[in-house]
């Protein structure tokens, strides 16, 4: 496994693991990648629906000439103070960041001084670039912005959203632990603010809920944007899950001990099989060894070997995400590809929850005992099949099936 990068350049160049390439981590890596692998395709996908008439540019009125106003200000102000705030902190505590960087960029760790400083520089960059813009008398325009060119937006806001969904799902997972008195308020709290825990559909419904209102606020209608979308998420799902293999953080699946079926005879053994050494989080709660003549940072690998479920995941997702790609032009019923995508990865997480591990809990009011991860799975399957039949009726009705 690569917890980090220094672990990849390990394996192919034989350098010493630790050093300060670990800043950058695997699974941080991969989830980038991720991100802007669906920029890319939203943006093919928004494209073209606006080549097609269904998304069309807003007209925004904007002030050209105008000096910097209280939010401008106050947004880069509060850059400079963040970039200051960590960066500093960072730099004086190198080991610690480097060995985990989440842990410092998503807590309350920082330099107050080095944050006022960064704040009063960029809020002053801001201001003398206004100025030097500055009209005598500025003038109001409408400006047309198309979908696409919201792009950047759209995927800020995904991201942060996203990262907020995952902590909130997590601390959810850890509800009975605090009802119990294992933990404290102040544990959940730490742990939120911590680089640790984190759960995908959580981000997944957090960037959702945060776009979607955002392309209400901006006029854009979010159905179709939806439909665009649809393949980015399955296939940014499967690079995600890239990252929680290479990196080894725990989602993997049960023991595995019987032998390879002989219809898998022409796959690596990895491919059923895997014992995860180097693994992120040194086995968790999963039965481990050391690694013999390790003396690195990472030394555990899982006894016995596990699903791997994380290399299952992302097959099913390119797969999936590929037919979604395929339908994309075939299907024109507004949100019925959507409906397809909430289908598909509800089943296929259901179902990959079986050999996985994961703490079940009692679902309230219904009192069965499932994972968090099958409870909202299922909730996809049946929201994705109310969602294709709401649409198709309502396209019927209106007698636009094509």
């Amino acid at each position: 496994m690569f917890p980090d990068l220094s672990y990849i350049l390990h394996y192919f160049f034989g350098t010493q693991p630790d050093n300060a390439a670990s800043i950058v981590k695997t699974f941080g890596l991969m989830l980038v990648i991720a991100i802007l692998t669906a920029a890319w395709m939203l943006m093919k996908e928004l494209r073209r629906k606006e080549e097609q008439g269904l998304l069309k540019p807003v007209k925004v009125k904007t002030i050209i000439g105008a000096p910097a106003s209280p939010m401008d200000l106050l947004m880069n102000s509060l850059l400079g103070f963040f970039l200051g705030f960590k960066a500093v902190y960072a730099f004086f505590n190198f080991e610690a960041f480097k060995n985990d960087p989440a842990d410092i960029i998503l807590s309350t760790k920082g330099s107050w001084i080095a944050g006022i400083i960064g704040a009063l520089i960029f809020g002053g960059m801001k201001y003398f670039e206004k100025r030097q813009e500055q009209l005598p008398k500025p003038e109001e325009r409408d400006v047309s912005i198309s979908p696409h060119e919201r792009i950047g937006d759209l995927t800020i806001l995904a991201a942060v959203g996203g990262i907020v969904g995952a902590k909130v799902f997590a601390l959810l997972e850890d509800i009975d632990l605090l009802i119990a008195g294992e933990r404290t308020m102040t544990d959940m709290v730490n742990s939120f603010f911590s680089g640790a825990g984190m759960a995908i559909y959580g981000g997944l419904i957090g960037g959702f809920l945060v776009c979607y209102f955002y392309l209400k606020k901006k006029k854009i209608a979010p159905i179709h944007v939806m439909d665009a979308v649809a393949p980015a998420l399955m296939v940014a799902y499967g690079i995600g899950r890239l990252g929680c293999q290479f990196s080894g953080d725990g989602d993997w699946g049960i023991p595995n001990t019987s032998p390879k079926p002989g219809w898998m005879s022409f796959l690596p053994d990895w491919m059923w099989v895997q014992t995860y050494p180097n693994n992120v989080i040194d086995g968790g709660d999963s039965a481990h060894v050391l690694i013999e003549n390790c003396t690195y940072r990472y030394c555990t690998e899982l006894s016995p070997g596990v699903y791997p479920t994380s290399v299952w995941e992302f097959i099913a997702a390119l797969v999936l995400g590929g037919i979604l790609w395929k339908l994309r032009k075939r299907i024109t019923i507004p949100g019925m590809l959507f409906a397809i995508y909430l289908f598909m990865n509800g089943f296929e997480r259901f179902w990959i929850e079986k050999i996985r591990v994961n703490e079940d809990y009692i679902v309230p009011l219904i009192k069965v005992k499932s994972t968090q991860a099958e409870f909202i799975a299922s909730i996809m399957m049946i929201l994705g099949l109310l969602g294709a039949l709401y649409v198709w009726r309502k396209s019927k009705g209106s007698g636009s099936v094509a």
